[in-house]
């Protein structure tokens, strides 16, 4: 999958991503595809493609919103990740919560 226009690094990136992915239990073809996805993104980032969309050059770097997204640190889950869970837990009320009520309520 990876592309001949990919530098050594990229291909070591793309190499890593997708193991990782493969890793946690992703099929391989979305592996295939995310880790394809995420380095053309950083590529565009770099300034080493011939063309980027505005949300790939001005959004923050994926590295970064995985780790904002990881479930830990001061941010925690998303208000979507902790609804997502209440619903699995049947908790009532939980459209009406705000995230700190959604926390104490799925109580993790």
């Amino acid at each position: 999958m990876p592309q001949q226009a990919w530098s050594a690094k990229r291909e070591r990136q793309y190499e890593h991503i997708k193991s990782g992915l493969r890793e946690r239990g992703t099929g391989e073809d979305t592996a295939e595809e995310i880790a394809a996805r995420t380095v053309n993104k950083e590529r565009a980032r770099a300034g080493e493609a011939n063309q980027a969309s505005k949300t790939s050059t001005d959004d923050i770097s994926s590295g970064r919103r995985g780790g904002l997204r990881s479930h830990t640190g001061p941010g925690g889950r998303t208000r979507d990740q902790l609804y997502g869970e209440a619903r699995k837990q049947n908790i009532p009320g939980r459209s009406k919560m705000s995230k700190a009520e959604l926390e104490r309520a799925v109580g993790r």
